[in-house]
C-alpha cells in the first residue's frame, strides 16, 4: 500500500508541473539573465522554437548552447538581437549562417569542454535550465537520456529547472537520472529524437581510416570524434581485439564494433566492461540499443572530459580531426583566422589526458585530409592565418595524419617536424612548402 501512495504521489506531482510551452517561456524567461538549453540530440526543440514569443518583453537575454541543431527564430533574425544572444560554446550551421548574415544576435564562449558549464556557473548562476527527459517511472524518477555533458550541473545551479518530456527518448544508465521533485516545470513534447545522418566514406576517408587504424593496439580504450574521419577510422578497427571506449560522444560506429566483438571494455583499466561516455548522438537504430543498456554509462562532462581522468585509461587513444595544422604542428580544429568555424569541443581535453596517460602508452591522433576547397589549398601550412585559434598546442600534439600517411611529432625538433609533415602534405603543394619552410628557417 504504501508503496502504492508512494506512485500516486509522483504522478500526481509531475502532472501538476507539467505547463504548455509557451506558458511556461512566458513564466520563466526574465531580462538581463542566463538560459542554459540541453545540447545535441537532448536539444528542447519544442521550447526553443517558442523562446522569440517574449521577444517584446525582455532584454539581454543570453542562450547558451552546444551545437544548436535548428534555426531558430530567438537568434535567426536580426530585429532579436536586443533580446536574445545565442552564447555557442560550439558553433552549428545555424549559429554560423546567423554570424555571416550580421543578425548580431551569436557570440562564441571560448572554453574547454569538460570546464564549459562550472565555468559559467562560478561567473553567473543560470535563471533557467531546459533540457529533455523521458517520462517519468514508477518512482518518480526521469532520466536526461542522451546527454548530461553539463547539463546535470546547469541544472543543479539554474534558479528554474524545465525538461521537455520525450517518451521517444532512450532511458540510459549513470548519472542520468533526476527525480520529479526537483524539477519546476514539465512540458510534453513526443517528437522524433534527433538522427544524424550517415556519410557516405570517400576514398580519401579510408586511406585517413586505415592509417590511424595501425596507430591502434589491440586492449586499446579509445575516443572517437564526429563525421566522416572517425566513421572511417571505425571501419578500419574490424580486426582489432578487446577495444575499450572512454569518449565525450557515443555513436552508430562504438554499437556496431560491440555487436562485432571489436569493442569488449574487457581491457579498460577504468571503469572495466562499460562503455564511458557524456552524450549520445546517431541513429534511431542507436537509441533503441541504448535504452536500458547496463553496458554503457553516462557520466558528467566534468570527469569523463577531464585529462586527469582520461590519463587513468589503459593505452588512451584520442582521435580528433582538425581544420589545417602548421609546420611546427600546432592544430587549428576551430576557427580559420578570426572567423570562428565550430569549437574547441573536448578535442585539447582528450588530446591532452591521452598523452599523459599514467600506463606510458597513450597517445593522440589528428586527421585531415590534405587539401581543402577542392584540392586547391593545402591544410598543412607554413603559418596559421593572422587570427587563428590554436586548438591543440604543438607541446601536446603526438600523430598528423592524413591520406598520406602518418606524421609522428612526439619529442621532436621543429625541423624534424616540418619533414615530417610535408611528407604528409598533398604531393602538388610540397615543394612550395618546403620552400616556405627553408624561409622561416624551419629547415
Amino acid at each position: 500500500m504504501a508503496g502504492n501512495e508512494g506512485d500516486n504521489r509522483h504522478l500526481e506531482t509531475y502532472r501538476n508541473r507539467v505547463k504548455s510551452i509557451d506558458e511556461v517561456v512566458r513564466t520563466t524567461m526574465a531580462s538581463d539573465s542566463d538560459v542554459i538549453v540541453a545540447q545535441c540530440a537532448s536539444e528542447p526543440q519544442g521550447c526553443m522554437e517558442r523562446f522569440h514569443i517574449v521577444a517584446d518583453s525582455v532584454k539581454n537575454v543570453n542562450v547558451f548552447s552546444v551545437l544548436t541543431l535548428k534555426p531558430y527564430e530567438f537568434y535567426m533574425k536580426p530585429e532579436m538581437k536586443e533580446s536574445f544572444t545565442l552564447c555557442s560554446w560550439f558553433h552549428a550551421p545555424g549559429s554560423r549562417k546567423a554570424i555571416k548574415e550580421g543578425a548580431g544576435t551569436v557570440t562564441y564562449v571560448p572554453n574547454m569542454l569538460h570546464r564549459a558549464g562550472t565555468d559559467r556557473i562560478q561567473f553567473r548562476r543560470p535563471r533557467v535550465f531546459f533540457g529533455t527527459c523521458t517520462p517519468p517511472d514508477s518512482k518518480g524518477f526521469v532520466s536526461l537520456s542522451v546527454g548530461i555533458t553539463y547539463e546535470k550541473d546547469i541544472l543543479e545551479a539554474a534558479e528554474i529547472v524545465v525538461l521537455e518530456v520525450n517518451e521517444n527518448l532512450p532511458r540510459t544508465f549513470g548519472d542520468t537520472h533526476v527525480h520529479v521533485d526537483d524539477v519546476d516545470y514539465f512540458v510534453e513534447n513526443h517528437q522524433e529524437v534527433p538522427t544524424l545522418p550517415q556519410p557516405e566514406l570517400t576514398g580519401d576517408d579510408k586511406a585517413i581510416g586505415r592509417n590511424i587504424a595501425e596507430l591502434i593496439d589491440d586492449g586499446a580504450t579509445i575516443q572517437l570524434g564526429i563525421g566522416n574521419i572517425p566513421n572511417a577510422v571505425a571501419g578500419a578497427l574490424t580486426e582489432k581485439k578487446d577495444l575499450g571506449v572512454h569518449t565525450e560522444m557515443f555513436v552508430d560506429s562504438m554499437m556496431h564494433l560491440y555487436e562485432a566483438g571489436v569493442i569488449t571494455n574487457k581491457r579498460k583499466s577504468l571503469y572495466k566492461d562499460k562503455f564511458i561516455c557524456t552524450f549520445a548522438m546517431g541513429s534511431r537504430e542507436m537509441y533503441d540499443w541504448l535504452d536500458d543498456n547496463m553496458a554503457v554509462d553516462f557520466e558528467r562532462g566534468r570527469w569523463v572530459n577531464d585529462p586527469c581522468v582520461i590519463r587513468h585509461n589503459s593505452r588512451m587513444v584520442s582521435i580528433n580531426t582538425c581544420l589545417m595544422v602548421d609546420l611546427t604542428g600546432q592544430v587549428a580544429s576551430e576557427s580559420i583566422g578570426t572567423r570562428q568555424y565550430s569549437g574547441t569541443g573536448g578535442q585539447t581535453d582528450t588530446a591532452v589526458g591521452s598523452k599523459e596517460g599514467l600506463d606510458g602508452l597513450g597517445k593522440n591522433i589528428i586527421a585531415c585530409h590534405s587539401t581543402a576547397k577542392n584540392g586547391t589549398v593545402s591544410t598543412i601550412v607554413p603559418t596559421l592565418p593572422e587570427g587563428t585559434a590554436v586548438t591543440l598546442h604543438r607541446s601536446n600534439i603526438d600523430h598528423i595524419v592524413t591520406e598520406y600517411g602518418i606524421a609522428r611529432l612526439r619529442g621532436r625538433t621543429v625541423a624534424e617536424r616540418t619533414r615530417e609533415l610535408i611528407s604528409v602534405a598533398h604531393p602538388d603543394f610540397r615543394d612550395e612548402l618546403t620552400r616556405q619552410a627553408t624561409d622561416l628557417g624551419y629547415l
